[in-house]
């Protein structure tokens, strides 16, 4: 039998091995998905205390038996009227959302179609469902279409054929072409989930994602999302028809068989997004877009930035790993992204924006020395 100090000795060997980190207040923070700012804003804390005081800590139990409470409610009524859809259901976390919904949409005869660059969490989804996975590679609209042909000529009357992209990609920060993927689908009469994990609050007139920003609201059957990120709170979401909520909350495993999200969870949430979709969300958004385009303006080698994400290429793993710890001991945390997060040979700084930024901080780390021999 193998024992885990030999494959832990392994990872290590390769600088792939994980370790949980103590960040101190006093390191600026270039890593967090907080894209607003919104984890400390008094709005949002405050509705978490509030909730706290009425509700208590915890819901007590799945929400099938007594753990559905009224911010559970608001909240979905909120994302539901935001995407556009007839209703929404949300989840303790992203991941049990991806969980949860791939694997009580799907089951064995159905076929998934995902983008090679989906999120470990779609990936487990599509997995746990039985259906038979087919992945195109990334943004690649040809193969997509191929595969979409050929397996809606191959599919059963009564099987599902389900596309599954992220809007925003977490590891380049790249978009989908979604204009293009929602016509494909729709030719080939498949249904499509769009993840909108690192676009809430950053994209849209309202800040509810790429899918608005675009206007294609209407073309997508399931929007998914994290409360995680932008929201500054914890949880994800499923907005779509009635009938395919109403079918989640039979079968979504992960949904049926946990407790509920504390009900203060859900009312920080609301809190939230109804900053994000608000004119000071509109402020924050815009203050967070200065960020982003003074950072590449300092970090050309950086691509073009489409989104809060912005990946400095290093190649090997034991690099990145010395670079992060440089800017660590010069106060700031950005992390080193590895395989398998990212194929091998592809590790990087991985920066993240946020509108709390100040531009001292995104010069001070802009001009670290570290970045010379990558910038230079």
């Amino acid at each position: 039998m193998r024992q885990p100090d030999e494959e832990l000795a392994a990872l290590e060997l390769a600088s792939l091995r994980r370790r949980l980190p103590e960040n101190a207040p006093s390191l600026v923070n270039f890593c967090s998905n907080d894209y607003l700012g919104l984890a400390k804003h008094s709005a949002v804390v405050s509705a978490y205390q509030h909730a706290v005081g009425e509700y208590g800590a915890g819901s007590t139990a799945s929400r099938l038996v007594c753990g559905s409470l009224a911010p559970h409610r608001e909240l979905e009524q909120f994302i539901a009227e935001a995407k556009g859809t007839e209703a929404a259901l949300t989840f303790s976390t992203g991941y049990a959302t991806s969980v949860g919904v791939l694997s009580a949409l799907l089951q064995k005869g159905d076929t998934v179609i995902l983008d090679k660059l989906c999120h470990a969490s779609l990936i487990d989804g599509a997995r746990l469902s039985g259906a038979k996975i087919r992945v195109f590679p990334h943004n690649h609209l040809e193969k997509l279409e191929h595969l979409l042909a050929r397996c809606s000529a191959q599919a059963q009357a009564d099987s599902r054929l389900l596309v599954v992209t992220e809007s925003i990609f977490s590891m380049d920060g790249d978009r989908a072409p979604l204009q293009e993927i929602a016509a494909l689908t729709k030719q080939y009469r498949s249904l499509l989930l769009v993840d909108e994990a690192h676009a809430l609050g950053v994209l849209g007139k309202s800040g509810m994602g790429l899918a608005e920003e675009l206007g294609l609201c209407g073309e997508i059957d399931f929007h998914m999302g994290t409360l995680g990120k932008a929201g500054g709170v914890a949880g994800g979401y499923l907005a779509a028809s009635r009938s395919w909520i109403d079918l989640l909350i039979n079968r979504s495993r992960s949904f049926i068989y946990s407790t509920a999200p504390p009900p203060a969870q859900a009312a920080a949430s609301l809190a939230a997004l109804q900053i994000i979709s608000s004119e000071e969300g509109a402020q924050l958004r815009e203050k967070l877009w200065s960020n982003i385009r003074h950072f590449e303006q300092q970090v050309p080698q950086v691509s073009p930035a489409t989104s809060s994400i912005l990946p400095l290429m290093v190649g090997e793993a034991e690099r990145a790993l010395e670079l992060s710890q440089q800017l660590r001991d010069s106060g700031f945390l950005v992390p080193a992204i590895r395989y398998p997060t990212v194929p091998r040979n592809t590790a990087r700084l991985r920066f993240t924006l946020s509108a709390a930024h100040t531009t001292q901080e995104i010069d001070s780390v802009t001009h670290h020395p570290c970045f010379t021999p990558l910038t230079g």
